[in-house]
């Protein structure tokens, strides 16, 4: 799925908070675009889908967790900076069950690994736009601002790459 970029609509028309096998998912949408998702803790109190959007929405959710090749269909509000949206371009093109390093991203787009880091922690279509992808040369890194080994967050990346197969990161990419 290609990032779509419908006219911004600002206010947020339907919220939901889903239960997923990784825990919970705070899914925000306008009437034309999915605006926001948001890994949430796992005690936050279940709220369904107000809208079309947002049941379509966790009906695709719940198809990927289920079967992790699905391919997401859904329009997203346009977000973030230029950097932002070109890092997130790149997610999109790592192959679901792949990995690609902080270091390796930041070659391809000419910038750095924390710069890198910093728009993986921001994209606001986790798993849609999958930033569990990018992972340390030596570990999993860090996921949705957290870093902590024992947190629930990690716990979710730990999940999405063992769903998609096995963890290994992919070969450097030759830049030559």
């Amino acid at each position: 799925m290609r990032l779509q970029h419908p006219p911004a609509q600002g206010q947020v028309s339907a919220q939901a908070v889903i239960d997923l096998p990784f825990g919970r998912m705070g899914l925000h949408c306008s009437e034309r675009a999915v605006v926001l998702l948001e890994y949430l803790a796992p005690d936050t109190p279940l709220m369904p889908p107000g809208s079309a959007l947002c049941r379509e929405l966790a009906a695709q959710l719940r198809a990927y967790c289920n079967n992790s090749a699905h391919r997401f269909d859904l329009p997203l509000e346009l977000a973030g900076t230029a950097f932002q949206r070109r890092v997130w371009a790149l997610l999109q093109d790592i192959p679901s069950g792949q990995t690609r390093t902080y270091g390796d991203a930041a070659l391809e787009l000419h910038s750095a690994a924390r710069a890198v880091g910093q728009a993986c922690a921001a994209n606001p279509y986790a798993p849609i736009v999958p930033c569990h992808r990018i992972v340390a040369r030596a570990g999993l890194g860090g996921f949705a601002h957290s870093t902590a080994e024992d947190g629930h967050l990690l716990a979710i990346k730990r999940w999405l790459l063992q769903h998609e197969g096995p963890f290994h990161p992919v070969a450097p990419i030759d830049h030559a």
